[in-house]
């Protein structure tokens, strides 16, 4: 199991057993995307991959880090709280670095080790869980009460601060408030949530990694979010009481659509009607129908690739070859865009032989193997 080797490398590099063991998981993200800078709603949950940390005091300032998948360590003092060369270990020094400007601060060094199973690259927020884990350990240890929320906050400073990558806080905040069997419905406005159940007996979560990362992924993503401001702008003249696309509806779009360009139109249009998407695959999870909730995911992704654009042919094919297929009820890009995995629900009795026609008609397409993943979903940040 992971957290053993995780506990003994702790106990081979520091000769001393660990005060805490933390468990930190991935994400994903069922439906609701793009929509977190908009004031909308996510629906994002914890999985069973994660990131787990062996963390213990030291009677120094000295803060000694080892990462063990990248088998590398890096060791810093408190009195000198600053970015490192070393990109892995800028989450954990950001969140020391951001746990350090509260009232109560670390005052004391620690050891920890770290790794774990979540896949780099995938879009399942590694750096998420880093940030989460490592959080929730120096909370436990030098008793600072910080809640949940906090916690969350603290460490989306920390991405913004030390890693550079100002995200939105869905990925930390569903790594630390993950439930098993549910799926949280996040109100990226006020980070008020609820949440739904997800426990089926029918159907898996399978991941398809499409292995593509398009380098303009950053900039076409800060130019969608600079369109969509641009439609608020234009939108607000007809009506004031518009500060973000969630107080847009479907009828004030359309009657202002001769007043915007077309690509701006359609980012709105996808925004406005994801939105609604998200309220809407709440119920049928209520119901307990993931054949609509499916569909539901089958419009999201046809609205990211043909009105936001940030889809790519790899994308497309591989949710384009899950649409006659019986045995899935819903498949999407997930994620910003321009690469990373599609989200499928997979009937259990047919996982295998999804995952076997789904790689060899992609091997075939493009030259490269597919990488998938099967998950489920968990609790979020614990100790263990």
């Amino acid at each position: 199991m992971y957290s053993e080797n995780i506990k003994q490398k702790f106990s081979d590099l520091f000769k001393q057993t660990p005060d805490i063991i933390v468990r930190a998981p991935g994400r994903i993200n069922l439906i609701g995307e793009h929509t977190d800078y908009n004031d909308g709603f996510v629906l994002p949950a914890a999985i069973d991959k994660a990131i787990y940390f062996a963390v213990s005091k030291r009677d120094d300032n000295v803060i000694s880090l080892f990462a063990y998948d990248l088998d590398d360590a890096y060791e810093f003092s408190l009195d000198n709280v600053k970015k490192s060369e070393k990109g892995w270990a800028n989450f954990l020094i950001g969140m020391v670095s951001e746990m350090t400007k509260a009232d109560d601060k670390i005052t004391q060094g620690f050891n920890v080790v770290f790794g774990g199973d979540v896949p780099l690259g995938a879009g399942l927020s590694s750096s998420a869980a880093v940030e989460s884990g490592i959080g929730f350990a120096l909370n436990q240890l030098y008793g600072f009460e910080l809640s949940s929320i906090d916690l969350a906050l603290t460490a989306q400073q920390a991405e913004h601060n030390f890693a550079g990558v100002k995200c939105g806080i869905m990925d930390m905040f569903a790594s630390i408030h993950g439930k098993d069997k549910s799926v949280i419905k996040l109100d990226c406005r006020d980070l008020s949530y609820e949440y739904f159940p997800f426990n089926t007996t029918e159907y898996t979560i399978v991941l398809c990694n499409s292995g593509v990362k398009h380098n303009l992924g950053d900039s076409e993503y800060n130019k969608r979010r600079a369109e969509c401001e641009e439609g608020i702008s234009i939108l607000q003249d007809a009506y004031p009481q518009v500060n973000s696309l969630r107080d847009v509806t479907t009828a004030m779009l359309r009657s202002q659509a001769d007043k915007l360009p077309q690509v701006v139109y359609n980012r709105c249009k996808y925004v406005v009607e994801e939105i609604t998407r998200v309220e809407l695959a709440c119920r049928a999870l209520l119901a307990d129908d993931f054949v609509d909730f499916g569909q539901k995911m089958y419009e999201t992704h046809q609205g990211l690739s043909e009105l936001y654009e940030v889809s790519c042919p790899e994308l497309d094919f591989l949710v384009e070859q899950t649409i006659d297929n019986e045995a899935v009820a819903g498949s999407r890009m997930m994620g910003g865009g321009f690469g990373g995995c599609t989200i499928n629900l997979v009937k259990n009795d047919s996982v295998d032989a999804f995952l076997s026609e789904i790689g060899a008609a992609y091997e075939a397409k493009f030259g490269q193997p597919l990488v998938s993943y099967k998950v489920a979903i968990t609790n979020g940040v614990e100790e263990i």
